[in-house]
């Protein structure tokens, strides 16, 4: 199964590339540098001219895979999803306990993917780099338009399989695609807040402390509804 998922090209909506990063030895360096050149400098001081003299290619090399560095966070949010999904998938195909499946998709959500290596690009640094820069990528003008190109789409169907756990568990509860979603922001904004707002948090929630925060509050609305 690990075998399986490192060797994974995980597959994001085409509207986000010009060029598949996959298809060459260039696009492949694209993805892993810049991944690596986002999370040290951030969204706002990256650059495709500093990640193009990093690679030790011309800019308009760069621009050949991504129209702009929007398109490529979009790019990395929607490989970390689709990525979380694989995880999900293959951690639960063979367990048929509903309330075990929605265990482990809570804990995806709020630890990040427990499988941790691929050939392509660092779960973990997506990881990060979600927590970090992913709200940036669709609080924006151009958001309408991009659900309508299906950029979303990645984090949708992770949302979806989720909310089918929970009508599996309860089919009354009438809500569990805003109670997956709110899961989804809410986990990697306390994992923000924990490293850079600590007022915003209890002091010692953790990775653990956060899974259980959340595991709870779907668990009781849930149940309680």
């Amino acid at each position: 199964m690990e075998n399986i998922l490192r060797k994974l090209k995980v597959e994001v909506n085409e509207n986000l590339f010009v060029k598949d990063p996959y298809s060459s030895e260039l696009g492949n360096a694209i993805i892993r540098v810049g991944s690596k050149l986002m999370l040290e400098l951030g969204m706002e001081h990256f650059t495709f001219k500093k990640l193009a003299t990093e690679i030790g290619v011309s800019e308009p090399a760069i621009y050949r895979y991504f129209e702009n560095k929007h398109n490529f966070l979009l790019y990395l949010t929607a490989w970390h999803w689709a990525w979380t999904e694989h995880n999900l998938v293959y951690v639960t195909a063979n367990l048929k306990d509903p309330k075990e499946r929605l265990e482990i998709a809570i804990k995806l959500l709020v630890e990040g993917p427990m499988f941790v290596e691929n050939e392509f690009l660092n779960p973990i640094e997506i990881r990060k780099i979600v927590t970090n820069e992913s709200l940036k990528g669709y609080l924006t003008k151009s958001v309408d338009s991009e659900h309508e190109n299906g950029i979303y789409a990645q984090l949708y169907t992770l949302g979806e399989r989720i909310a089918q756990i929970i009508r599996e568990i309860n089919p009354a509860y009438k809500f569990p695609i805003t109670l997956v979603n709110i899961v989804m922001e809410a986990s990697l904004l306390q994992s923000f807040h924990a490293k850079h707002l600590p007022g915003m948090t209890e002091s010692n929630l953790d990775k653990e402390g956060r899974f259980q925060f959340f595991h709870h509050l779907v668990a009781k609305t849930i149940i309680h509804e």
